[in-house]
């Protein structure tokens, strides 16, 4: 109990909780203005809940609301987040996935996509296109943000989560995977051109994912070499509040030892290290690369870095 009331007091749940929230709500509006109306059929749950709800119409006559079959399968799905990729993602996606149905349900009630079709139209936009890059750049962002704090917008990032874990692929490469499968029960309902309209948003999201994933994980690798490598290194350690290693080099021109100093920042770490590498006019060598993925001891937290300083 303990546990739980210090997590309910630390300002990370609350700032996660909020980021969930509205990734979610940016998700129902993607779903439900540029999917339910044109029946667009992206390889995500969504769309697999479109074609239940248009079978069984076609069935029994009776539509199913997209939101109610989007919390049933989400729930299915949610047991194996549980089990198969773990305690921290499932909790998360537990909530990501049940509020997306009750938010498309308040969109329906209160603002309804009605509204916005032209007579006679079935688009939002008023083409098919349009509402693809609309869905598939709101969806995309959503998805990238979330996984970046280890949670998921529900129902295909599961099944994403699980292809990514077990066999290795990128997030945006299982995006399509498990996206393409879902994809083609569109066939159901909706004819060849519709399909390979959806397989082709469901590829372009991958790779928007992938591209979005990468620029919020985006971090510099920098290189030094400097007679002066003593003071930048209590620079990036004191003022940055970053790590760094250090390397006894030769070089091969001069065959002089010196000393390279690696290490990891943000951008705006980055930018901060160069002012004062210029301001105090130390003379340097450096290069610098992006580094998309960073795992191990890296915090995004400040505090946490001089803690594990202090416990070494």
């Amino acid at each position: 109990m303990s546990k739980i009331l210090d997590v309910l007091k630390s300002k990370k749940f609350w700032l996660e909780l909020l980021i969930m929230t509205v990734g979610m709500l940016i998700t129902a509006i993607a779903v439900y203005y540029f999917l339910v109306p044109s029946k667009l059929i992206i390889g995500t749950i969504s769309g697999l809940s479109i074609v239940i709800s248009g079978v069984s119409e076609q069935l029994f006559g009776i539509a199913l609301p997209v939101s109610t079959v989007i919390l049933v399968v989400n729930a299915i799905l949610l047991v194996l987040a549980y089990f198969l990729i773990g305690k921290e993602f499932g909790i998360k996606t537990v909530y990501t996935a049940l509020i997306l149905g009750p938010l498309m349900a308040l969109l329906e009630k209160y603002a309804p996509y009605t509204m916005f079709l032209s007579e006679g139209t079935t688009s939002v936009m008023g083409d098919i296109w349009f509402d693809l890059c609309c869905f598939v750049l709101l969806l995309s962002a959503s998805q990238a943000v979330l996984f970046s704090i280890n949670a998921s917008t529900g129902g295909l990032d599961i099944l994403a989560k699980i292809v990514n874990k077990y066999l290795h692929f990128d997030i945006g490469k299982s995006v399509s995977i498990a996206g393409a499968c879902i994809c083609c029960t569109a066939f159901a309902i909706n004819p060849f051109r519709m399909v390979v309209i959806g397989l082709l948003g469901t590829w372009i999201n991958g790779l928007v994912v992938d591209y979005f994933t990468a620029n919020l994980n985006n971090r510099k690798r920098v290189c030094i070499v400097s007679k002066d490598w003593d003071r930048i290194r209590r620079y990036i350690i004191d003022d940055l509040v970053r790590g760094c290693t250090l390397y006894e080099v030769i070089g091969g021109y001069t065959n002089e030892k010196s000393i390279e100093l690696e290490t990891l920042l943000t951008k705006d770490e980055f930018s901060k290290l160069m002012e004062y590498i210029g301001k105090e006019e130390i003379k340097a060598f450096i290069t610098a690369g992006n580094v998309s993925e960073v795992y191990g001891l890296w915090f995004k937290d400040k505090k946490r870095v001089k803690q594990h300083a202090e416990m070494r």
